[in-house]
């Protein structure tokens, strides 16, 4: 059976190589804004969005470090009606630099849009005619989430799965031996055509990272 067409733009921050993603299934219908970074990558999502002919009805975020919510404002005051999908374990940090990590970089990065949805694995979520689910992908961070539509066939991993690698796990909060856990039980079982759209780097797919992502060895 052949995927449901989703639309995945890739927007990339220069300072942090962060991928931001607007995910629509059809232009001119709704979409969501995933992981907005440091200006001017929310200015570059605007265009995508007016591209399309879109209407952002939330913003979801893979984990609350600094570098992939530092943008959630900017968006918010573009459209205010946009909704805030934070995974439930990390909603603290939003307002915490020191927890964000962006004390660490100077920036002291401090959300005030309020959290709309506060998530768990295993939660469904509807963008029109498409349902998405919330995966458990912590480790990188306590919380960590992955989205992943199986009509469409499109994983969102944040930083735990990247091309050729993994997220980092020499920071506060994270967990080698869970991430991997995490990767193995909820990502790797998934059909390899799945397309991985990660939260640095370029896509890849399930395939090519069991075959030949060298953290993954058994």
């Amino acid at each position: 059976m052949s995927a449901t067409r989703i639309h995945v733009e890739r927007v990339v921050d220069a300072v942090f190589d962060e991928n931001a993603y607007v995910v629509f299934e059809k232009p001119g219908g709704r979409c969501w804004i995933i992981d907005p970074g440091l200006d001017p990558q929310p200015q570059a999502i605007a265009r995508v969005v007016a591209n399309h002919s879109l209407t952002p009805v939330a913003i979801l975020v893979t984990h609350c470090h600094g570098d992939h919510i530092v943008g959630i404002d900017v968006i918010k005051k573009r459209w205010p009606q946009v909704e805030l999908y934070v995974p439930a374990a990390e909603t603290d940090w939003l307002g915490d630099a020191r927890k964000n990590l962006s004390a660490g970089f100077g920036m002291d990065v401090r959300i005030a849009t309020p959290v709309s949805q506060a998530l768990q694995p295993g939660q469904t979520l509807p963008l029109d005619g498409l349902i998405w689910q919330v995966l458990d992908a912590s480790g990188h961070t306590p919380g960590g989430v992955a989205y992943y539509c199986p009509a469409g066939k499109v994983l969102i991993t944040g930083d735990a799965l990247f091309a050729g690698s993994i997220g980092r796990t020499d920071l506060p909060g994270s967990s080698h031996k869970q991430l991997l856990a995490n990767i193995r039980d909820n990502l790797l079982w998934l059909p390899e055509d799945v397309a991985i759209y990660p939260g640095h780097g370029p896509s890849t797919t399930i395939g090519q990272e069991r075959a030949s992502n060298p953290f993954l060895r058994m």
